[in-house]
């Protein structure tokens, strides 16, 4: 890393890997080195598509490779915990993607590494960089809508997806709730941090996962959260922050959204919308910018996406998952993350 430069690492080949590539090559002062996949040729395909000059068909020569700062794993969130702990110990930064891990148990041994290894780890939530949400949660905790009562959030996809979806599959931490439901907790959890109370309902597939999942969060200073999550049916996408003294309503794609109003008691409505300047909607280079910034800074941790916090939120989504009845094979931590963990 120079003083304006921070080289990447892509580790995974998949769409959600490709979406960030196309906006980290975009920013200046980033650097795509290398990428890896399980086998070289989507490794090889994958950078000739974006330009980079080295290709990797295992991880771990990604992860030992020197002139790396920081690694951006996109597997399937199964392997999230094997992936970001074979960069962690080999003494790469890691931004790893949503959700954090399958389950608090590998969330937690993976920032005991970073930890440990005094290396910067981040989930890539990237609503919560998203400039417009920071400005909504900067208005909420400032008290313009008065104390929080409740928050309600969904997140849901048509479908239909067949029994062989990555989705259906228990084997792949299928589900809506891990994919999708990840986003409104994370939603009422940044504004109202960790509750102290969950219950759940949900509708499952044959083969064991959440095809929909409502639960209702609570917290001792009595605010609620209602969230949804499904991947049967189409929802608004919307979410809504309710306070002692006014509201803030997104209409739709609440973790990227386009705009939002704020209603106040005795004003008129005020709408803050995105600056076209911070690029479209669905830009990653919130998250990516945020990373390189921290990194510069000699930061192991960001304070838009702190490692207690996502804990938190995993700790939810694992009270969510046992109060529907959802379990995972395999739900087992890796003992020695020093170890090759390189997929076979």
């Amino acid at each position: 890393m120079t003083a304006d430069t921070v080289r990447w690492g892509i580790l995974a080949t998949g769409g959600i890997a490709a979406a960030f590539t196309a906006d980290l090559i975009d920013l200046p002062d980033a650097e795509v080195v290398a990428v890896a996949s399980r086998s070289p040729e989507p490794a090889k395909a994958f950078a000739e598509r974006f330009g980079i000059s080295r290709a990797y068909g295992d991880w771990k020569t990604l992860a030992q490779d020197e002139d790396i700062d920081v690694v951006y794993v996109a597997t399937p969130h199964t392997a999230h915990r094997a992936a970001a702990g074979l960069c962690l110990a080999a003494g790469r930064h890691v931004l790893c993607e949503k959700p954090f891990t399958l389950n608090l148990r590998e969330a937690e041994e993976l920032v005991a590494l970073a930890r440990e290894q005094g290396r910067f780890l981040m989930e890539a939530m990237w609503m919560y960089c998203n400039p417009l949400v920071r400005r909504l949660k900067t208005l909420v905790d400032d008290g313009a809508i008065g104390e929080v009562r409740s928050v309600q959030a969904d997140f849901g996809l048509a479908g239909p997806f067949p029994p062989s979806h990555r989705l259906r599959s228990p084997e792949l931490g299928g589900g809506a709730l891990l994919d999708l439901g990840v986003y409104p907790v994370s939603f009422a959890q940044l504004l109202l941090g960790e509750p102290s109370d969950v219950a759940a309902r949900a509708v499952l597939s044959q083969e064991g996962v959440d095809l929909q999942t409502a639960a209702v969060l609570s917290w001792d200073s009595g605010a609620l959260a209602s969230v949804h999550c499904s991947i049967v049916g189409g929802t608004p996408n919307s979410a809504s922050v309710t306070g002692s003294r006014g509201r803030i309503d997104i209409p739709h794609g609440f973790f990227f959204p386009e705009r939002f109003v704020l209603h106040r008691d005795g004003r008129d409505a005020q709408e803050f919308t995105a600056d076209p300047a911070d690029g479209p909607r669905n830009t990653m280079r919130h998250e990516a910018l945020e990373v390189m910034r921290a990194v510069r800074a000699g930061e192991t941790e960001s304070p838009l996406v702190p490692l207690d916090g996502t804990l938190a939120v995993m700790r939810t989504l694992d009270t969510i998952r046992d109060r529907v009845g959802v379990r995972y094979p395999g739900e087992i931590p890796v003992e020695d993350v020093s170890s090759d963990l390189t997929p076979a």
